[in-house]
């Protein structure tokens, strides 16, 4: 199995989201299937079909969780250069196309949250600055076309 490189940051919210979904989450969903089972007929139930169904996912996250955890490599940001883009680079980038700069932290996949500034090293975008110095040029395909990225600083 592969290494899953994470901040520290992103392997606790990781282990509190599997701590959370293994107590409450498990509690609610078991609540849900009582309740519905009490309702009668489990053959022509709805009710208890969403919430085993509901049951499936909240399982298969759990199973995510503790496999992304079980393989996890917490990286110290303090080691993380500033030569090149890494992972867990903070890196402003002058977005060409649409005449702005914006920063970006690359992450693994499981921290990836764009809403926060963080993308996967995984993503076209994140592919494309991986290695790459300030003042270089990369060009990303998008669904949306191409992108001309500049590089201009790369913080830890």
């Amino acid at each position: 199995m592969d290494k899953n490189y994470l901040s520290r940051e992103g392997y606790e919210e990781l282990e509190e989201e599997l701590e959370d979904l293994k107590g409450r989450g498990r509690r609610e969903i078991a609540e849900e299937i009582a309740e519905a089972r009490a309702k009668g007929d489990l053959s022509e139930n709805a009710e208890y079909d969403a919430a085993k169904e509901a049951q499936g996912m909240l399982e298969k996250r759990i199973a995510e969780l503790e496999n992304a955890l079980a393989n996890a490599r917490i990286l110290d940001e303090e080691d993380i250069k500033t030569d090149k883009v890494y992972l867990l680079s903070k890196v402003t980038i002058y977005n060409h196309n649409v005449d702005k700069e914006v920063q970006y932290t690359l992450v693994s996949k499981d921290e990836a949250d764009f809403k926060k500034g963080k993308i996967s090293v995984e993503s076209p975008i994140g592919q494309a600055l991986l290695g790459s110095e300030v003042d270089d040029v990369v060009k990303v395909d998008v669904p949306a076309g191409e992108l001309k990225l500049e590089v201009k600083k790369i913080e830890r």
